[in-house]
């Protein structure tokens, strides 16, 4: 069989996640472009010799493991159960903002004196049997309650829906991914307080191998580090602009840095304004000229940032979105090489 040429990328085929995941490459600049909306093959147009395929999540990483796939969109919780223990698999950004939730221990609600994994521990050796847990994650389920102290188990693999499986008898509890907690609700269970295995939200990994060794996919990483982490910062950020008056820019600088939000990335960019003769009259009878002052301020400190921007003289302010904050080089970048490198 000839060697594979094209790179590859799989996001989710169905549900919330597809769609999350399909609007945040949008909104990184990298488009999906689908034209058929039944085929399980698309393309980005930025990353030429880039197919996208849309599998399940739980595929997504077992192909990305045994290198069929480059890249992959999907879930911290199934990579974590499926990536296997030989470092195959990189997770090369485990926080892209969407697909949140969290891997937990929940009982029934009439076992009301089971609220911690001490408690659990406690029932468990207790029963003249192994405590029956019904999971979707037996990897990472055995291995939290392996630590927690917490045997004997039997571990019951179920693809269904699993907060039924206390009410039927087919388990005594479960591990299972809680988002909002209605449906645990719903069915009378309850978490343990301390009984979160993990939490998790849409990642992107990668095979390690297809790094290491070919070029050109080691050059889309770069590509998909870099606007994913720009996106995901700016998406954090204001800029804000105003008109001040002061005898010069470093004047105007020293009054910025002595507020407390307001020094922006490295520092805010200051420039002399042109204005109207009747303006500039106004301006130099008193030695000051009109500058213009822009600084990125963060999106929960914008009403400070604008409050300590009047204080200072700071008018005619404009507040807009920033679509990318590009770094030198991403953090991320420098620690997927440091991880092709060891390989």
């Amino acid at each position: 069989m000839p060697e594979r040429t094209e790179i590859r990328l799989s996001l989710p085929s169905k549900g919330r996640l597809a769609e999350d995941a399909v609007n945040f490459l949008a909104a990184c600049g990298l488009h999906v472009y689908k034209p058929n909306p039944r085929q399980y093959a698309a393309t980005v147009p930025a990353l030429p010799g880039v197919t996208v395929l849309f599998q399940r999540p739980t595929d997504i990483v077992v192909s990305v493991r045994d290198g069929s796939v480059d890249f992959g969109v999907t879930g911290l919780d199934v990579t974590g159960e499926y990536g296997g223990g030989n470092g195959e698999v990189l997770v090369l950004h485990e926080a892209l903002g969407f697909g949140g939730c969290r891997l937990a221990v929940a009982v029934p609600e009439s076992w009301t004196d089971v609220t911690t994994l001490a408690d659990l521990a406690a029932h468990t050796h207790a029963l003249d049997k192994p405590l029956r847990v019904a999971t979707q994650f037996p990897n990472l389920a055995g291995d939290f309650l392996t630590r927690n102290g917490i045997a004997p188990v039997a571990l019951v693999k179920s693809e269904g829906t699993l907060e039924i499986a206390p009410a039927i008898g087919y388990a005594d509890c479960i591990v299972d991914l809680v988002a909002s907690g209605q449906t645990l609700i719903d069915n009378r269970l309850r978490p343990l307080t301390d009984g979160v295995v993990m939490r998790s939200e849409a990642a992107l990994i990668a095979n390690r191998a297809a790094l290491h060794d070919r070029p050109e996919v080691l050059a889309v990483a770069r590509t998909l580090l870099e606007f994913t982490e720009a996106h995901l910062r700016a998406e954090e950020h204001y800029l804000v602009v105003a008109n001040m008056r002061g005898e010069s820019p470093q004047a105007i600088a020293q009054q910025i840095f002595a507020q407390h939000v307001l020094g922006g990335l490295q520092g805010p960019t200051i420039a002399p304004v042109v204005v109207r003769e009747d303006v500039a009259g106004e301006a130099a009878s008193g030695a000051l000229h009109w500058h213009a002052v822009q600084v990125v301020v963060r999106r929960d400190k914008l009403i400070q940032a604008i409050a300590e921007l009047r204080a200072i003289g700071g008018s005619g302010v404009v507040v807009t979105p920033v679509t990318y904050i590009f770094e030198e080089e991403p953090a991320r970048y420098k620690a997927m090489m440091a991880a092709v490198k060891g390989f």
